[in-house]
């Protein structure tokens, strides 16, 4: 079943056949695994590991929203995040405006105000297309997509149940949140953040 305390992808089949999983066997493999699993009506996906470029810059944007929500009651976490029943997400970093919003919990939430994603090397679309999708099936107002491969942070809000981008800052622009009264992060110090020293 587990190995090590990891999921390895072959043996997904063995444990419980494609299709066969259920909210409750994603949270218990997800609380044993070392792995980031994302699950979608009975289907197990196990998403490659992020590179130390990747945290680094996840790192300093929950420095940032961290330090921003000092003045605020808000809580920013790298939590699952449940889209609807028979589908979660593992994103990067999910902030609620309001720490006591009856969407966090504590093995996931039901929701978010803002969800960000650093695109990875493996599979952009599933940031750039996918998770777009899923973020606007749950409803969440704003969501950033940071690529450090185009050196760029994309800005997108909820409009009508789709996300319109707001703006794409370039490097020596300011990303600016829409919703975030006064947030803001240089494009240049995120992807400086990623950088292998």
């Amino acid at each position: 079943m587990l190995q090590g305390n990891t999921i390895v992808p072959t043996l997904v089949e063995e444990v419980l056949p494609q299709g066969g999983w259920g909210d409750g066997d994603y949270l218990w493999v997800t609380d044993h695994a070392r792995q980031l699993v994302e699950f979608t009506d009975g289907h197990l996906e196990v998403l490659p590991k992020p590179t130390r470029k990747h945290q680094r810059i996840v790192a300093y944007l929950y420095s940032a929203l961290q330090a921003y929500l000092r003045r605020s009651a808000g809580e920013v976490s790298p939590l699952r995040l449940r889209i609807r029943e028979g589908k979660f997400r593992e994103p990067d970093l999910i902030l609620l405006r309001d720490s006591q919003d009856v969407r966090s919990g504590d093995r996931f939430w039901t929701g978010a105000d803002l969800v960000v994603e650093v695109v990875g090397p493996d599979d952009p679309g599933r940031d750039l297309v996918q998770k777009r999708g899923d973020y606007a099936e749950a409803d969440i107002p704003e969501y950033w997509i940071v690529e450090p491969a185009t050196g760029t942070i994309t800005v997108l809000t909820l409009a009508g149940g789709t996300y319109a981008e707001r703006r794409v800052f370039e490097r020596r622009a300011h990303a600016w949140s829409e919703i975030l009264d006064g947030f803001g992060v240089a494009v240049d110090d995120v992807l400086r953040a990623g950088k292998l020293r």
